[in-house]
């Protein structure tokens, strides 16, 4: 399993929003600022396509997106 992890230290996800980022077409911008399908189409890739999985962690000051990636094609997380 390959593990690539993404942090940042910005003021994080509140837990309320958190089960619903991967949704397509949620978002928390403005209309017209985003489309809401960035994480749904990383999700999408990641765990249709590559049978990994992607997970989101989060806390004031420290946020991480971890993403999982069978080394064998065959295999799931």
């Amino acid at each position: 399993m390959l593990a690539v992890e993404v942090a940042d230290t910005g003021v994080g996800i509140p837990e309320q929003i958190r089960p619903r980022v991967f949704e397509p077409f949620f978002t928390t911008k403005g209309v017209g600022e985003g489309t809401g399908r960035g994480l749904d189409i990383s999700y999408r890739i990641v765990v249709n396509k590559h049978h990994g999985d992607i997970r989101v962690r989060s806390a004031p000051g420290d946020t991480r997106f971890t993403v999982l990636l069978p080394l064998d094609p065959d295999a799931s997380p």
